[in-house]
């Protein structure tokens, strides 16, 4: 998420109860990210020390880091025993700022009586919005969109901080859903908010109905996704990307252009571009077939 206005490392310390260590301090930050999408000028967190040295490699300008070490590589780090804390309370306190803003809905879209809209949503022309659907907070909708009875749009991520003592505290959802043009969603679909950065679905795709979409997913231009699909956090699918029935596919991986995943699959590793795939794990369709004539000889 970018922040609306830019922020001084030192006023986050001060606000926070933060110690400074690492580079110099004076530094603005521009945004918050999650470790996996975090950008130059962001700030993120570690509280795992597996992960140190991932997290001070990133492009992040600022980490909440538990302890000080001595290898920030050119980060400044502010020091807290509670990482994650300081993180949700700065991304809940930076996304009022957004829900303060005004919706903007055209005059041209049709949207039943029913619907839920919430802050800081933009609908755009020739929309068409059904009954009993829901729009989240920080939801950017295109022309020429349609949106079947039941969807729900910009639910909260499922996304988990487990702590030291075994239990779970959400993160605070501060991203934002953004559907393309002349997208199509069926009923009773469910697209989540992103944690921090952006769930997307892009213009000319056409989704079936009870379709899983998680927080950070990112679809390309002109896919077909058949019901029952569900996709997990922050993968990536490219265009022309078709996905048959009852797919399940794992999180933060990427989906070339121009590919086929057969029904029922599961997909658990990247899948190149141009390639028809089957089965679980979902392999090449080739080689799929090979197998399963292999395993069928081996019976007799």
């Amino acid at each position: 998420m970018d922040f609306i206005d830019h922020i001084h490392i030192i006023d986050l310390a001060q606000q926070y109860d933060c110690k400074i260590a690492g580079k110099e301090s004076s530094e603005i930050l521009t945004g918050i990210n999650e470790m996996n999408r975090v950008r130059s000028g962001d700030i993120c967190f570690v509280d795992a020390k597996k992960y140190y040295k991932k997290t001070l490699k990133s492009e992040a300008r600022c980490v909440i880091i538990p302890e000080d070490v001595d290898f920030a590589h050119n980060k400044t780090l502010l020091i807290h025993p509670n990482p994650f804390e300081v993180y949700n309370a700065i991304a809940i306190s930076e996304s009022k700022k957004y829900l303060a803003k005004e919706n903007s809905i055209s005059s041209t879209a049709q949207i039943h009586d029913s619907v839920f809209i919430g802050r800081n949503v933009q609908i755009g022309d020739n929309c068409k919005i059904e009954a009993q659907v829901y729009i989240g907070d920080n939801v950017s909708i295109g022309n020429n969109v349609k949106i079947q009875s039941g969807v729900k749009i910009g639910t909260d991520a499922f996304y988990l901080h487990k702590s030291k003592q075994k239990t779970f505290t959400p993160w605070h959802s501060c991203g934002k859903v953004v559907v393309e043009d002349s997208v199509h969603i069926g009923a009773n679909c469910t697209i989540n908010q992103a944690v921090s950065d952006v769930t997307k679905i892009g213009a000319g795709t056409q989704i079936d109905c009870l379709v899983h979409i998680a927080h950070g997913v990112q679809i390309g231009k002109d896919c077909l996704i058949a019901a029952q699909v569900g996709i997990s956090g922050k993968t990536i699918i490219g265009n022309n990307v078709s996905i048959y029935g009852q797919v399940g596919i794992t999180q933060n991986l990427t989906i070339g252009d121009n590919v086929t995943i057969y029904a029922q699959s599961g997909v658990a590793n990247n899948l190149a571009s141009d390639g028809i795939y089957f089965g679980s794990p979902a392999m090449p369709m080739k080689e799929k077939i090979k197998e399963m004539k292999a395993i069928r000889r081996l019976q007799k």
